[in-house]
């Protein structure tokens, strides 16, 4: 069985987020979100609720295209995680040229950990390519209109939190 990792914060999840899970369910037998707690970024939703958010919008893409998706939270090295959920690939989503320089020293990293574990980068579609959780949730946070960068029960969400 390929197992894939997609280890991202998801904080929250976007339509970003999910173009690359369901074009990375294609590739993989299972696809293993991999929920990162990293306490250092200061997340906005705990990691229960960004769990919660993953899993509903999982439930609605296997329903759609099918394949098997578990969410799981980390708080080790990637390379542990990937160890830990069977993984012989890890799927990163690239955005721009500053993505890729970021995830050139990471997959060096990783290699240098363990040169079994292959990573494999994918492009955003071109219409979500500036989605990025951090300028979602800045223009939430001022009053505009989101609907266009997340999933619509992540956008009640997120009006919720900031607005709440």
């Amino acid at each position: 069985m390929r197992i894939g990792l997609y280890p991202g914060t998801f904080d929250p999840v976007t339509l970003g987020h999910t173009d690359i899970i369901q074009r990375a369910l294609a590739l993989v037998d299972r696809l293993v979100i991999g929920v990162a707690i990293n306490r250092d970024k200061g997340p906005l939703f705990t990691l229960e609720e960004r769990v919660a958010m993953l899993q509903a919008e999982c439930a609605r893409i296997t329903a759609k295209c099918g394949g098997e998706i578990v969410v799981h939270p980390f708080e080790n090295l990637l390379i542990d995680c990937a160890h830990d959920v069977g993984a012989s690939v890890i799927i990163r989503g690239l955005r721009a040229v500053a993505d890729f320089e970021y995830e050139f020293q990471m997959v060096g990293m990783n290699r240098a950990l363990d040169d079994s574990v292959e990573t494999v980068f994918m492009m955003a579609d071109a219409r979500r390519q500036a989605i990025a959780s951090k300028l979602v949730k800045e223009i939430a946070r001022l009053g505009g209109d989101v609907s266009r960068f997340v999933p619509p029960a992540v956008e009640e969400r997120l009006i919720a939190r900031l607005r709440g």
